[in-house]
């Protein structure tokens, strides 16, 4: 069975989607940008602050699905600048500690509210 996730711990869908969907043991979460729960806003800053920003996001809706980052098995990471990769998978890393999860990145032309970057994830719940 389909079950929609959603959270007030993590930016409200900008669209026609749901920030998660849990079926048959696993979460599937749209993309999270950097946005400010509270604010609605993008927070200030570069890449590091807007990839933790994303992370905790993506941690809100885990949660909310029952479930954590350490069960993280795929991440999509969007990047608008490919230079940004190093800053980026610092502030990463420190959120996958040990066996972190496979991962693809691309660059983008442009993100939602021109953010820097997104990341969309599937997880174990």
């Amino acid at each position: 069975m389909k079950q929609t996730v959603r959270t007030n711990h993590a930016p409200e869908a900008v669209g026609p989607y749901s920030q998660a969907i849990k079926v048959d043991g696993f979460v599937f979460l749209s993309g999270q940008i950097p946005l400010d729960p509270a604010a609605g806003q993008i927070v200030p800053g570069g890449i590091s602050e807007q990839t933790e920003q994303v992370l905790k996001n993506i941690a809100s809706v885990l949660q909310a699905a029952g479930t954590d980052l350490s069960r993280v098995v795929k991440t999509t990471v969007f990047l608008k600048n490919m230079a940004e990769l190093t800053a980026m998978n610092q502030v990463y890393s420190r959120f996958f500690k040990a066996d972190p999860p496979s991962r693809s990145t691309v660059e983008v032309v442009r993100l939602p509210k021109d953010a820097l970057i997104e990341i969309e994830v599937i997880a174990l719940s």
